[in-house]
């Protein structure tokens, strides 16, 4: 049994803030960070907008283009490291909002390769015949962890992007892939603040404990060595070349480090893709927002191996070779089926809801013990 990507979709949110502001406000170099590092702009959350929130419109895409209810659902994977909360998880929040009431939820978190992480788990969950319908998003809200002053705000950006597996006997899906973790590297990229070392305090605070912090170096670095690597790895492993690849999917984290990366690997430029000007780096959510994006401006046909590699804080990364198997759509969805579509998700939410108000009285509800104690 193979696992096959049979839906996708993306969300990034409306606000767009670009490198002139950002100049004004942190006194970036506007024309540096296009020219060295490839951004141009980034999608910022608005005030009331979380990640679950991205990621349940994200997974409403995807669906929406497998044709497949929310109640069919066995499993939601949430690759994140901008959770709504420490607990619960923002996979059981997103089930919650879809209605998905048959799915198990957890979320994953592996600095920017959480995504490829959630894929190959989704992938073995498949494989061994546990599951046969799984979501996995990738979504970050990174926003809320910058400090706006310091310059390395120029390089992230919000979104989120999500795909639905299926299983099916046909060929293709997951060719091979590498994981890898040194975790001596943890402090190059680290959020030190909120967690149960520095709890929430007046001193984390203060000392500003509660923004995430780089070494842009060593994690460029790090990168570079770790993705050549992993490109390697993943192409050894399906027994390939890289002249085998039709498209190459790097991190999107830094235009100099892709075209390091890709040369190393002797991707021809052609095979290489870049999307990174219009979101920054959006962490767990840049690889399925990638997909979406390749698919949408036709980078990406029946019978494409694609070659995929990220990195991320921890530190971790990963390396995939991925065959695409699933027909593409060439036909926008009817209206009638959008809006069976539409009733169907609405029918699934509503039973999510009724089941929260079931909770609810439960706990109002004495149990026999406590009854029995009374008496």
């Amino acid at each position: 049994m193979n696992s096959h990507i049979v839906g996708w979709g993306k969300y990034l949110p409306a606000k767009v803030i670009t490198n002139a502001e950002l100049a004004q406000s942190a006194g970036i170099d506007a024309a540096w960070v296009k020219e060295r590092v490839g951004i141009e702009e980034r999608h910022v959350v608005e005030p009331k907008q979380a990640s679950a929130d991205m990621a349940t419109r994200a997974a409403h895409a995807a669906l929406e283009l497998a044709d497949i209810s929310p109640s069919q659902l066995d499993l939601i994977i949430v690759a994140t490291n901008t959770p709504d909360y420490l607990f619960p998880a923002t996979a059981c929040m997103v089930q919650d909002a879809l209605g998905a009431d048959h799915a198990a939820a957890f979320d994953l978190a592996a600095g920017c390769s959480a995504f490829a992480y959630a894929l190959v788990t989704a992938d073995r969950f498949i494989r061994t015949g546990a599951y046969r319908y799984i979501l996995v998003i990738g979504v970050e809200t990174v926003s809320r962890i910058l400090d706006w002053h310091d310059r390395n705000c120029a390089y992230f950006g919000d979104g989120a992007g999500a795909v639905v597996l299926a299983a099916s006997e046909q060929p293709g899906g997951l060719l091979s892939f590498e994981l890898s973790s040194d975790g001596s590297g943890g402090d190059l990229l680290i959020l030190p603040g909120g967690g149960s070392r520095y709890p929430p305090s007046q001193e984390v605070l203060e000392r500003g404990m509660q923004y995430g912090r780089m070494d842009g170096r060593g994690v460029f670095r790090y990168g570079l060595r770790s993705m050549t690597r992993m490109g390697q790895v993943a192409l050894a492993k399906a027994r390939l070349t890289i002249d085998d690849i039709d498209l190459f999917i790097p991190h999107q984290t830094n235009l100099q480090l892709i075209q390091q990366v890709a040369q190393k690997l002797h991707v021809p430029d052609a095979k290489v893709f870049v999307n990174m000007a219009r979101y920054a780096n959006i962490s767990s959510a840049a690889l399925p927002v990638s997909l979406c994006d390749a698919i949408e401006q036709g980078r990406i046909k029946p019978g494409d191996r694609l070659l995929i590699t990220t990195f991320g804080g921890g530190l971790t990364s990963a390396g995939l070779v991925w065959q695409w198997s699933q027909p593409l759509p060439l036909k926008p969805m009817p209206f009638v089926k959008r809006f069976w579509h539409a009733l169907r998700d609405a029918q699934a939410a509503f039973r999510s809801r009724l089941f929260r108000l079931e909770h609810r009285v439960d706990m109002l509800t004495p149990v026999e013990e406590e009854e029995q104690e009374r008496k």
